[in-house]
């Protein structure tokens, strides 16, 4: 039988989307989380944590693939050092990482763009200290999940005015299709740094917030505002895209429809 692979943020937005496709391989899978989970599954559940490394030599033990999902706004290089260095312990012959499009093309400061945009440093910090573990690695970098944009609009709709930073566009991908290619990469061998995935469609971000208002029969004002440093200027100029990719099926339309309802007739400002 062959070995199992274990998937960090098994239970997260897209790793809990990566561990049945792995299963519908005839995959052995086991998880690493946080939390205890009731075994006796067909998924094996250990408990670890990656940012204080407790537990992670145990979870990768005998695992000689690993499809790391495990992500944050904070500490991603600190929980790949741990994983990395436990993989390395292990003999493990292959680490895949989820990253994001544009780690590499957005430049940080300090202030503001720390303030808004440190995810895309620690993305970047984490995916170093994959390709110089010395481990054999694949990474596959992703444009900003549906989910995660739904979340931001939900947040953005409860303000009585609500400040949209002008310029800012997205490229919503479906977090099923990008845990699809983590699936395949796990199954294949290293590859370095593959291929970006990006969703169908490019949008501006006013015009994502007013398709989701329309979609809760909601009516708020949006402010257009500039935000400055360097990393917005980036984001402006599309960094965080990748139009070349634009590989994904699912379109934010249909997503937001089946989350949320389709869009009534009615317009918001």
């Amino acid at each position: 039988m062959a070995a199992p692979i274990l998937v960090t943020g098994g239970t997260g937005t897209l790793g809990r989307l990566v561990v049945p496709r792995l299963r519908d391989a005839g995959r052995e899978v086991r998880v690493l989380s946080r939390r205890r989970h009731q075994g006796g599954g067909e998924v094996e559940f250990v408990t670890g944590d990656l940012a204080t490394g407790e537990g992670v030599d145990a979870a990768v033990t005998g695992a000689e693939v690993v499809v790391h999902c495990a992500g944050s706004t904070r500490g991603d290089e600190v929980k790949a050092r741990h994983l990395v260095r436990a993989a390395a312990r292990a003999g493990t012959r292959h680490l895949v990482h989820i990253s994001v499009v544009g780690v590499d093309r957005i430049p940080l400061a300090g202030g503001v763009d720390r303030a808004m945009f440190g995810y895309f440093g620690a993305k970047l910090a984490a995916e170093r200290t994959v390709a110089d573990s010395g481990l054999p690695w694949s990474t596959l970098r992703a444009t900003q999940f549906h989910d995660l944009l739904l979340t931001a609009l939900r947040q953005m709709a409860k303000l009585p005015v609500i400040p949209v930073p002008a310029g800012f566009r997205f490229q919503p991908v479906d977090a099923g299709e990008v845990a699809t290619c983590l699936a395949e990469l796990a199954l294949g061998t290293p590859s370095g740094l593959v291929p970006d995935i990006a969703g169908p469609h490019v949008y501006e971000m006013s015009d994502l917030l007013r398709s989701y208002l329309r979609a809760r029969g909601r009516h708020r004002p949006i402010v257009s505002v500039r935000v400055p440093g360097k990393a917005a200027r980036a984001f402006r100029a599309g960094a965080n895209l990748a139009p070349d990719r634009a590989v994904g099926h699912r379109t934010w339309e249909e997503f937001l429809a089946a989350r949320v309802g389709v869009p009534s007739a009615a317009g918001s400002t």
